[in-house]
Formats: structure tokens, C-alpha cells, sequence
């Protein structure tokens, strides 16, 4: 493994993307494209982003930005508009379930975590206003889903977030009974690992303690499926399947984003050191532990290279790249230290010690 610290998350190229209507989509380079307007996945992930690391300068501006862009976006009923044009109309494109999964992930975060009372409520309030949202897509529940956990942890009585948890419960998959491939499809498509971080936030909301183990499992068979000699080798853009060759490129940000969640997720909940350095690890893969021992973001501007390929990276930064790696650097700053960790010295809240306890009494049974 390469030994690399993890460069500290900032939003300045995130706010270098955008502008006071949103953040553009795509760039050339370090440069936006304003051609390519706005899209509403990025607006809900940013949202989360700006709420969590709300000590960056550029935090308040982008969380207003962001937020403005999912209140215009919002249809009624969890339904959003996906693009607007830079002339600030929507597009024809059809609402994406994704992307309102996504906005309900930075709804429930800034409802939750933003230390700003007047962006707080608003998006408490668009969040219940949209906690009617079900689709039949895992990744579409899954995102939603995260977003309701973290504001039931805020607010532990709120109506929707807790019908929307029981739901994606009940329709989450679970692993498949083959031995050979538990993985819930057919194929590994895109952001894998964030399957089975829903389903183990979710499982511990609501204390299902074999779902949970379930999770884990899976999480855990999907590192053993993407570790090559001590790193990672992510599932590329276009998917594999159990026959699959690795590597594989073009492999997108977004894989090492949503593995490095998971992975504090499971540390967080189990205390199990393994986890944490599994997470750290993940994250590494931004820093040049991958198939090709090069850094997948630039350091001059804090942005995320827009994926890795065989011979090298695509050298565009755009936003959910850049989103990708922010959001991963901001989770490797907020796990405890190896050095705590190997030695039990951190900090572990009620909420991970009263888990484990049910964990293992689970087990003994």
C-alpha cells in the first residue's frame, strides 16, 4: 500500500464550478462548462457535503446554492426536475429516481447536520415535503434512504423519514443464496458498496439484527471482490459480472466515494479496527494505491480527475468526481487515527455500544 496522508477536503473547486443558480455538470479541465448546465444529483450530494464540512469558508454560499436548486427542481411528491440549461430553463429530460435519492440524501443531511437554522429548516421542510418518494431502483431507495437515517438521528419523530426507512427495509435486496455470487444482481454496476451501507444504516435504525450482519457479509465480499494485491481495483463504468477480468477500466470516482462510506459506516457501527483501515484504504485509491500508482485529483485545485483509465487519468474535474473525492477526503478526516484506533484509544458514542451489544447477543442465539 502506498503510504500517502489524506490532503484535507476543500470546497474551492466545487464553488469554482459553480455559480448563483447551481453547479455545472461538467468541465474541461479545471474549467466549468457552462454549456452543459446543471443537473440535480449534484445538487443533492453537495448539499450533503457543504452540511458536513460547514467549517469551509465556501460552506454557507454552496449549501444556499445547492438548496435553492432542489427547491426549484422539486415537482411535488419526491419528483425532480434532473437538468436546467445556463439560460435557466429545464430540459426535456425525464425526472431521475436517482437524483431524487440523491436529494433526499442532502435534504436529510442539511436537516440534520447544517449549522445554519434558517437553511436547516428549509430543508427539513422540503424533505418532508418530498418523503413520498419510492422507486423501484436500489440505488434510487438506497440514497433516500441514507438521507432519511440521517435526519431520523436529529429528529427522531419526523413522519416521513420514518415510513420512507420502514419501506426501504422491506425493499432493499438482500445477498442472493448462491455462495459464489451473493452479490444481489446479476452484475457489479455502479456505486456498489452503497447497497450495502443503505441496508445497514437502515437495518440498525430500526434494529434488524440480521439484516445488519447480512450487510456486513456482503460489504465484506464486495472488498474481497475489488481488492487486488492489497488495493483496490474498482468495477469499471461499464459493470461486471462474475466472469469479469481485472483490472478494468474506465473506473469511476464514485466507486471509491461509495466504498469509503460504507466502510466508516461498518467501523462506526461494529468498532472492528479492520473496517476503518479497509475505509482508509479505499480512499487511498485517490492517491495513487490503484491499478496504475497514479493520483486520481490535483492537488492545485482540490478537484477530482474524472476517472481512471488504463493508461493514465482523464484530466477533467468535474462535479461528481470532484464531489467524489471531497466527500471521500472529508470521510478519511473524520475517522479517528490508525494509531487510536489500533490501540481502542477513540471516541465511540452509546449509539455504536448499544449496537454491538445487540449484535452479540444476536449471535449467541
Amino acid at each position: 500500500m502506498i503510504e500517502t496522508v489524506a490532503p484535507p477536503p476543500t470546497l474551492c473547486h466545487l464553488a469554482r464550478l459553480s455559480d448563483a443558480v447551481g453547479t455545472f455538470e461538467h468541465a474541461k479541465l479545471d474549467r466549468p462548462r457552462p454549456e452543459c448546465g446543471y443537473c440535480t444529483d449534484d445538487a443533492g450530494r453537495l448539499l450533503a457535503i457543504a452540511s458536513r464540512l460547514a467549517k469551509d469558508p465556501k460552506a454557507p454560499l454552496l449549501a444556499e446554492v445547492a438548496l435553492g436548486f432542489l427547491e426549484r427542481a422539486h415537482l411535488g411528491k419526491g419528483r425532480f426536475r434532473l437538468r436546467q440549461g445556463v439560460d435557466r430553463t429545464w430540459t426535456d429530460d425525464r425526472p431521475s429516481d436517482d437524483a431524487a435519492g440523491r436529494a433526499l440524501l442532502g435534504l436529510g443531511t442539511a436537516a440534520a447536520r447544517a449549522p445554519w437554522p434558517g437553511l436547516r429548516d428549509r430543508a427539513l421542510v422540503l424533505f418532508g415535503e418530498a418523503a413520498d418518494f419510492r422507486s423501484e431502483h436500489p440505488r434510487a431507495v438506497a440514497y433516500a434512504a441514507l438521507g432519511a437515517v440521517e435526519l431520523l438521528r436529529a429528529v427522531p419523530n419526523h413522519a416521513g423519514a420514518s415510513r420512507l426507512v420502514g419501506d426501504a427495509a422491506d425493499s432493499l435486496p438482500s445477498p442472493s443464496t448462491s455462495d459464489a455470487w451473493p452479490w444481489p444482481e446479476p452484475r457489479l454496476s455502479y456505486a456498489n458498496a452503497l447497497l450495502p451501507d443503505a441496508a445497514l444504516s437502515v437495518a440498525t435504525a430500526i434494529g434488524r439484527q440480521r439484516a445488519a450482519n447480512d450487510a456486513l457479509h456482503l460489504l465484506e465480499w464486495l472488498v474481497d471482490q475489488e481488492t487486488v494485491d492489497g488495493y483496490f481495483s474498482f468495477t469499471p463504468v461499464g459493470g461486471r459480472g462474475p466472469d469479469g477480468a481485472q483490472p478494468a477500466f474506465d473506473q469511476q470516482p464514485i466507486e471509491a466515494w461509495a466504498m469509503t462510506e460504507a466502510c466508516a459506516r461498518a467501523f462506526a457501527y461494529t468498532g472492528d479496527h479492520r473496517w476503518a483501515e479497509t475505509a482508509r484504504r479505499s480512499g487511498a485509491w485517490f492517491l495513487g494505491d490503484n491499478d496504475v500508482r497514479v493520483a486520481v485529483f490535483d492537488p492545485a485545485t482540490g478537484g477530482g480527475f474524472d476517472g481512471l483509465e488504463q493508461d493514465g487519468v482523464n484530466h477533467n474535474e468535474g462535479a461528481e468526481s470532484t464531489l467524489a473525492f471531497v466527500g471521500t477526503m472529508l470521510q478519511l478526516n473524520e475517522l479517528p487515527s490508525a494509531d487510536a484506533v489500533a490501540s481502542g484509544h477513540f471516541r465511540q458514542s452509546p449509539r455504536v455500544a448499544r449496537f454491538q451489544a445487540a449484535a452479540r447477543r444476536a449471535s449467541s442465539k
